[in-house]
């Protein structure tokens, strides 16, 4: 009898899960006319046909059969996938304001509270907190030599910290982390943290963790179920405490300002946000509050730190592999910056091969392989498939970086994708390590700034060297949601 009951309720709760598909199929199917695509199961849709460790490339792989523009079903939820370089550019840049609202992600609802942030609002909530943020950056020196300098500051304390390091193997990721993490610390608190400083170290660890947990197969569990996978165990629970950590941490530093705040004389991001909030106590629809100073101060520090930082730390591992890349950078710093001054933005111009090399990391590196989820704004007829106002759409930002229309041997690494002819840097249209489009990073600028002048200091002063020969060291990444996670490696560090 107990044996029957129980295989009883599991018959009921598949039927229940199957009616549950059926209807929810049936509520949308006459929504719209998606783009073909491979046919689901009840309730988790298609994701035996995606490998959790490299979704991107399993979405690859069903474009060749079902062509650049398909549906999949994420659980019981449709998805459109963009997956070449043409589709994605018609979309994000060509359409970009009817592909310009930011999608469903359950991750993203865990730290922006329901839709509060600059990265997971939409609308007119959207449009003030970038134009505000925007702007706030800019009169903190975002693109002018104010930044530059910033960066130039952090670039030698990370040099300063390498040669303690004594030519002995270490693992870079704080290292990086600790340095990319500063410059934004100096604009959105007011000042940068001494690399031991034991809260500064809490707070990369918990970013480490959230990056990782955005890309493991249990995060990317989370966003198909999230009402299942919030309630059982597992290690991306781990993720949600770092969530709480970091935003515990900008509340006590939002408290902190409050008693020290001078209206007249903002001293950072937090300062313009409470004189903000205060300006618009009285408006019943303001979007200057405690929620969005939370998780806008939030959006900036961890997309400040993570992208750039990894990036730096995926690049170094490249060169590793790629010592004869690394010997050329360094000919062209010792020829145009030489070794008494620091690396500035105005050597960039005459640095042809250094860019072309920083640019092919970003581009193979992949950092962010399937962008954030956007949604479309209004119903449109796209490619000859009419998307309904809310339909989810994955663009696929590998399918635009190996794209083998626009490089050669896209999966090789090879910085003469961006050299022409005579050895001049030449950019490349199918280049979106920052998205495109209404929701591209509005760090890009510093982003940008920071690649070039960390990796032009450190290969002006050090020569790095693996632990293991070259032809054994593995690029392949560890873990592929959201982001790419380079494996963990050591290197020697040896002064030049």
């Amino acid at each position: 009898m107990e044996i029957f009951s129980t295989t009883t309720l599991l018959l009921i709760v598949c039927l229940i899960f199957l009616i549950l598909s059926i209807t929810h199929a049936r509520k949308h199917q006459n929504k719209g006319k998606l783009p073909p695509g491979p046919t689901p199961l009840p309730f988790i849709g298609n994701i035996l046909q995606l490998d959790g460790k490299e979704i991107f490339k399993s979405l690859n792989q069903l474009s060749e059969k079902y062509g650049p523009v398909y549906t999949i079903h994420m659980g019981m939820e449709k998805v459109v996938v963009l997956c070449s370089c043409d589709a994605v550019k018609e979309a994000l840049i060509d359409n970009a304001d009817d592909f310009g609202a930011r999608g469903h992600m359950p991750l993203l609802d865990k730290i922006s509270s329901g839709g509060y942030g600059v990265v997971a609002s939409n609308g007119e909530r959207w449009k003030q907190l970038r134009r505000f943020s925007l702007m706030t950056l800019r009169n903190f020196g975002m693109g002018k030599r104010t930044i530059e300098e910033r960066i130039q500051e952090e670039a030698h304390f990370l040099t300063e910290e390498f040669r303690k390091t004594k030519c002995l193997p270490v693992d870079p990721t704080f290292y990086f982390s600790k340095a990319v993490s500063n410059v934004i610390c100096s604009v959105v608190f007011g000042n940068r943290f001494e690399y031991e400083d034991k809260d500064f170290l809490q707070l990369m660890s918990y970013l480490h963790e959230i990056f990782r947990g955005f890309s493991s197969v249990w995060g990317q569990m989370y966003n198909i179920y999230p009402k299942v996978f919030g309630k059982i165990p597992g290690p991306h629970h781990k993720m949600f405490k770092a969530i709480d950590g970091i935003k515990n941490f900008i509340a006590e530093r939002v408290k902190m300002h409050k008693e020290t705040l001078d209206p007249s004389s903002p001293q950072d991001f937090i300062d313009c946000f409470l004189i903000k909030m205060e300006q618009e106590k009285d408006l019943p629809q303001t979007e200057f509050h405690m929620e969005g100073i939370l998780n806008t101060t939030f959006d900036l520090f961890g997309a400040g730190t993570e992208t750039v930082s990894t990036t730096l730390r995926y690049g170094l591992l490249i060169l590793l592999k790629h010592a004869d890349v690394e010997a050329k950078v360094q000919e062209e710093i010792d020829h145009v910056i030489g070794r008494d001054r620091s690396p500035c933005m105005d050597d960039r111009s005459q640095m042809p091969y250094t860019e072309a090399v920083i640019y092919e990391i970003q581009r193979y590196a992949d950092i962010v392989p399937m962008s954030v989820p956007h949604t479309v704004t209004r119903d449109i007829t796209f490619r000859g498939y009419h998307l309904p106002e809310g339909t989810e759409v994955i663009p696929v930002l590998t399918s635009v970086h190996a794209d083998p229309e626009k490089f050669k041997d896209p999966q090789t690494f090879n910085p003469e994708n961006f050299l022409d002819e005579n050895n001049r840097f030449k950019a490349n249209d199918a280049f979106m390590p920052f998205s495109s489009g209404k929701r591209i990073c509005i760090g890009e600028g510093l982003g940008r700034m920071e690649l070039f002048l960390y990796f032009t200091s450190l290969l002006q002063n050090f020569t790095f060297k693996p632990v293991i020969p070259k032809e054994e060291i593995d690029l392949t990444p560890t873990g592929s949601g959201l982001g790419n996670v380079p494996p963990e490696y050591k290197c020697c560090i040896i002064p030049r």
